[in-house]
């Protein structure tokens, strides 16, 4: 489980629902994340003397500072993106669905890849939500409907697709590690496309040990399907290499969104693999396919 809590209000406090997808395990870092379906108002901030402006960092801090103590979570970083310019905005605005006030939040993991979890929420916002604003006079979310956005949240799909071939899966990992390990292979991985941890295969890590090494894992990039790149990790303090490859195959969810499951190696930090990953891709692919 990656995503644990999401949330859905108005942008001026209406709590519209909440859900509770998993606990979130203590002792690890987790982001908060926002997803804004409000149209959006050009506001000139230049217009503000400083007085104002304190004013206003002044309350945004008090009212997070008051937040995190409610839930029990401590605040040590707020990332703020840089304002878009107003061409930007209104091609976004003539282009969306974003009628009401609608604001999406989620506790997650901090590896997720950001842009494939606002994917999710997109689908979530355009599928159960865009057809009840406003929230505050909105129908409630229906059993159905929550059924729907708890599988999303946790790529129920993806996860049944990996079940079903799980032996084979299985199998075949066993036959490239036993191939690749005088190379430094120790691990392989397969996961979904916002890289929640599936399944693992080979005796040295189990699926606790990958999300311990994807919380030490730098940025990652957008990755080209069937292309990989490689970061470097932590477990138990021990260096350790992580190749990433994107596949070009997963299921599509609700018709609409495509989700490519991502396959990992954990390694050596010496070892080099050449072309294996795409020896291991075309074999999963075909698996999976």
């Amino acid at each position: 489980m990656t995503i644990y809590v999401l949330s859905i209000i108005s942008t001026t406090g209406f709590p519209y629902f909440n859900i509770i997808v998993g606990t979130v395990p203590e002792g690890v870092k987790i982001f908060l994340r926002f997803f804004d379906f409000s149209k959006s108002i050009s506001f000139n901030q230049d217009q503000l003397d400083l007085d104002s402006k304190f004013d206003l960092t002044a309350g945004l801090i008090s009212a997070l500072f008051e937040f995190a103590r409610n839930i029990d979570k401590k605040i040590e970083v707020l990332e703020f993106k840089p304002k878009k310019q107003k061409d930007t905005i209104e091609n976004e605005n003539a282009n969306s669905k974003n009628q009401g006030d609608v604001l999406i939040t989620t506790q997650t993991e901090s590896f997720l890849l950001h842009r494939s979890v606002r994917e999710k929420i997109k689908l979530i916002y355009n599928n159960f939500i865009y057809s009840k604003i406003p929230l505050d006079s909105a129908n409630n979310v229906y059993e159905n409907e929550k059924k729907k956005i708890i599988d999303i949240l946790t790529d129920s799909k993806a996860r049944r697709k990996i079940s079903e071939s799980h032996n084979e899966l299985k199998n075949r990992a066993n036959k490239f590690l036993n191939e690749m390990k005088d190379y430094g292979l120790w691990g392989i991985c397969i996961t979904s496309f916002d890289l929640s941890p599936i399944v693992s295969f080979g005796k040295k890590f189990s699926l606790d040990n990958v999300y311990d090494i994807l919380r030490h894992i730098g940025y990652i990039p957008e990755i080209i399907p069937l292309e990989w790149i490689y970061r470097q990790s932590f477990i138990s303090d021990e260096p350790i290499q992580v190749c990433i490859i994107k596949s070009d195959i997963g299921p599509t969810i609700e018709n609409v969104l495509f989700e490519p499951f991502f396959y990992l190696l954990f390694a050596d930090p010496q070892s080099y693999f050449g072309e294996f990953p795409a020896k291991l891709t075309s074999a999963f692919n075909n698996i999976l396919g």
